[in-house]
């Protein structure tokens, strides 16, 4: 484990294990590197070089008053990568983790990555506009934002609790354990990035950062996703990618990773491995 500082002051905080072409994980708001546990672990002992940050206000990384937008998310990932002399990368992305790999791999090139995996993710657009009209109404996330100021711990158990991990779904026994640890994860962090990173995941249009990227992308998204959308998300991603592939998961919810880590992470070595 280690600390970089970006060129704006900010720590960011990493975790770096093992040898072997690395894999490169963002997590979604509002958790941290350790939300990705399971596929950490896996691909450790599947020879592989396992790296995961927490983003700027979140997990252990500063807890900045700024830069919460995914321009300096991207900036981020990109001083991280050049930090550590990252080559033949794989970049795989969680919801919000999803935007800022595509936003990464748009604003700094490919140079370094071989391939990269959105999971879930928020692209192309989340907010409604007049071009965007399958997108959710701004008030909802005006919403969040609102309950975040008002609880943020009641707020966070809700998310975890119910729609994260499709726990309010007839017939899922809930795990309580992983409700705990969605809620440790998001109050490590910092308001204020949390609060401004709803404006970020919500309103950014990735629209033309997917045009532009070449490599191979696998966009994987359960279509009982509650948290973002599937048909207004990984359909249109797909679309847009120029060697995107879309593996679409009946029935599982947003957290699929934690959920279904056995699976996910079956799909992921195969991807990787280009079986």
């Amino acid at each position: 484990m280690g600390s970089i500082t970006t060129k704006d002051g900010t720590e960011i905080f990493y975790k770096d294990w093992g040898k072997g072409q690395p894999i490169v994980f963002s997590h979604g708001w509002p958790l941290s590197a350790d939300d990705w546990d399971a596929q950490m672990l896996f691909f450790l002992n599947h020879g592989f070089r396992v790296i995961a940050h927490d983003r700027r206000g979140h997990g252990r990384s500063a807890q900045t008053a700024g830069g919460h937008d995914m321009d300096h998310y991207a900036d981020d990932l990109a001083a991280l990568t050049t930090h550590l002399d990252l080559t033949n990368a794989v970049h795989v992305g969680h919801s919000t983790g999803g935007g800022e790999v595509i936003r990464y791999l748009a604003r700094h090139g490919e140079r370094r990555t071989a391939k990269a995996v959105i999971i879930g993710a928020v692209p192309p657009l989340m907010v409604r506009t007049a071009s965007n009209p399958g997108g959710l109404p701004k008030d909802v996330f005006d919403g969040f934002q609102a309950q975040l100021v008002a609880n943020r711990a009641e707020f966070y158990h809700g998310i975890s609790s119910g729609p994260f991990y499709g726990f309010n779904r007839p017939g899922v026994e809930p795990s309580q354990a992983v409700i705990w640890n969605w809620w440790r994860q998001g109050m490590m962090g910092g308001a204020k990035a949390h609060y401004d990173g709803i404006v970020a995941f919500s309103q950014t249009d990735f629209t033309d950062d997917l045009r532009r990227i070449s490599i191979p992308v696998l966009v994987m998204h359960g279509d009982d996703d509650q948290i973002v959308p599937y048909a207004n998300s990984a359909v249109l991603s797909a679309k847009l990618l120029k060697n995107g592939v879309l593996k679409t998961y009946e029935g599982l919810p947003h957290g699929m990773p934690t959920t279904h880590a056995d699976i996910i992470n079956a799909d992921l070595l195969a991807f990787i491995r280009g079986d």
